[in-house]
């Protein structure tokens, strides 16, 4: 890929998505640079993830933690797994620097997460921060803003 087109830089989301979705949490862990962040804002429209608490502020070190808590045999808060569905409005790119190899795209999104007799749903607007690695498309952050992050809800176990 030498520059990604616009039919590239969505099909990557949804793909991204659907990994989540299909547990393919190893390959999912693939999609990000070294220095990314999976980033969960707890006030609406937060400015910055380091002067206020966030949701989550995940690093490369705590997604693989994440992922094997996931697949682990002995994590019993997963047994049976939880599971997940994305149901993505398109993608909007919003910006395509050729110069600095940055893209972003923003989509608006309901998730849907569910185990044993429990399931909940969180609207929420995604924003991917990709950049060109060895010539394939990397997150170098996702930031989820969840529309109702001031309510008080239980944990999320997998990826919005």
């Amino acid at each position: 890929m030498t520059f990604p087109s616009r039919d590239d830089l969505i099909d990557f989301v949804y793909e991204e998505a659907r990994m989540i979705d299909d547990g393919r949490f190893d390959e999912w862990l693939d999609l990000w640079t070294e220095d990314g962040y999976y980033w969960m804002p707890l006030d609406y429209k937060q400015e910055d993830p380091h002067l206020v608490t966030s949701l989550l502020y995940e690093d490369e070190f705590l997604r693989k933690l994440r992922v094997e808590r996931l697949k682990g045999e002995r994590t019993f808060s997963q047994k049976p797994k939880s599971r997940c569905h994305h149901v993505l409005s398109r993608p909007f790119v919003d910006e395509m620097d050729r110069d600095n190899g940055l893209f972003v795209t923003h989509t608006p999104l309901h998730y849907v997460e569910t185990r044993l007799d429990e399931q909940f749903m969180l609207a929420a607007n995604a924003r991917h921060e990709l950049v060109l690695v060895d010539d394939e498309l990397k997150i170098r952050l996702k930031r989820v803003d969840l529309l109702n992050s001031d309510a008080a809800f239980g944990n999320i176990q997998l990826f919005v």
